[in-house]
């Protein structure tokens, strides 16, 4: 199993796992197909949809946990 962090690209989450990206969009995520937001960290995207990024760990962790 992977273990995500916050300094990971959201290009790199999505080659993970692709089902990492309904976890994004609800959290309001919805620009996860923009070419910037691949080269975004989970962190920096995170902290410009006012997310908390330790928040979005766990729950990606958890679900790749499953």
């Amino acid at each position: 199993m992977a273990k995500v962090t916050k300094s990971m690209l959201i290009g790199e989450l999505l080659t993970v796992d692709p089902n990492i990206a309904p976890i994004l969009m609800r959290a309001g995520m919805h620009c996860l197909g923009c070419p910037s937001s691949q080269m975004e960290s989970l962190e920096e995207a995170a902290m410009v949809h006012g997310l908390d990024a330790d928040v979005l760990v766990a729950q990606i962790n958890d679900f790749l946990g499953e």
